[in-house]
């Protein structure tokens, strides 16, 4: 074995080690999977859902609770889409899955004039039938591919572009109570995953309706963390890391803190009316995360 190699496969043990203990780390910071739990995992054919899939099957065999995991396909019925891919791979790895036809490719192109961005029509018709197929297989999670560099894309979006400090949840409660989303990716860096899509060889199906929105603000924005990346590492993690230590005190949302009712000593008026601990940097206690991978 050459010396080349011998590196080659130690960067890639690593990259595995990463992977596994961050995904585990974010399941048992947010409490994503209970025993008992039927996971449904989102599949488009992206290198971030097949790699969400192939981790959460590893984890599975040493997780400290027993979950299932069914693979969910939603063929919107787009030109070209590779219909027999995805069965075959996931049929190798023993995974039962359920592929749902809708052609909302249609839907898109009908009510959006030529131009205009079709994501977000794209986004919520998927989410609506995804839910409804979570309702007919029995899921208990539904969890989706999005990682670390979709969440900062989103907050600066929301930031730049919706006027509010917010970004994607790692997990979430659907608006009418009855589906739980997880993202077990959240802590996991995009370029780390692109690596391990590579390494494992995921038959990766491209999605032709977006993918050619050029100018879209999210490929902007995904550009320019891309180039703050490379000018100054380090950077992204440190924006990550803010979104977990938030301040509402050194802010100006009233609704996020009393500031009204906040005195010169420290104190609010009015003790029944006090929301918030006057200490900014105080934080609550939580209960401590079930480990589900070394950290």
């Amino acid at each position: 074995m050459t010396m080349d190699t011998r590196k080659h496969e130690f960067e890639l043990n690593k990259l595995s080690k990463r992977l596994h203990r961050q995904v585990g780390q974010a399941i048992g910071d947010f409490d994503m999977i209970h025993d008992g739990d039927r996971v449904m995992v989102c599949m488009s054919g992206g290198k971030d859902s097949h790699a969400l899939l192939d981790i959460l099957l590893s984890l599975r065999q040493r997780a400290p609770v027993d979950f299932e995991i069914v693979a969910v396909n939603l063929d919107q019925k787009q030109p070209g889409f590779p219909e027999d891919v995805l069965p075959a791979y996931l049929r190798s790895r023993g995974v039962r899955f359920h592929i749902e036809q809708q052609d909302t490719y249609s839907v898109v192109k009908r009510v959006l004039a030529e131009g205009q961005t079709l994501c977000s029509l794209c986004s919520r018709l998927r989410r609506g039938i995804l839910y409804r197929v979570a309702d007919q297989i029995g899921a208990t999670r539904i969890a989706l591919g999005h990682h670390r560099d979709d969440i900062l894309q989103t907050f600066l979006l929301n930031l730049f572009f919706g006027g509010r400090l917010k970004a994607m949840p790692p997990k979430l409660v659907s608006d009418d109570g009855r589906h739980v989303v997880i993202r077990p990716l959240a802590y996991v860096a995009e370029a780390d995953l692109q690596r391990w899509a590579e390494h494992r060889g995921f038959p990766i199906i491209p999605c032709n309706l977006c993918g050619s929105q050029e100018h879209l603000q999210r490929k902007q924005v995904a550009a320019m963390l891309r180039d703050w990346e490379r000018r100054f590492p380090g950077r992204l993690e440190s924006m990550f890391g803010a979104l977990g230590q938030l301040v509402p005190s050194h802010l100006l949302d009233r609704q996020a803190f009393d500031f009204a009712g906040l005195r010169a000593d420290g104190s609010f008026a009015g003790e029944g009316d006090r929301a918030f601990d006057p200490d900014p940097c105080a934080v609550p206690a939580q209960a401590q995360p079930v480990a589900w991978a070394p950290r």
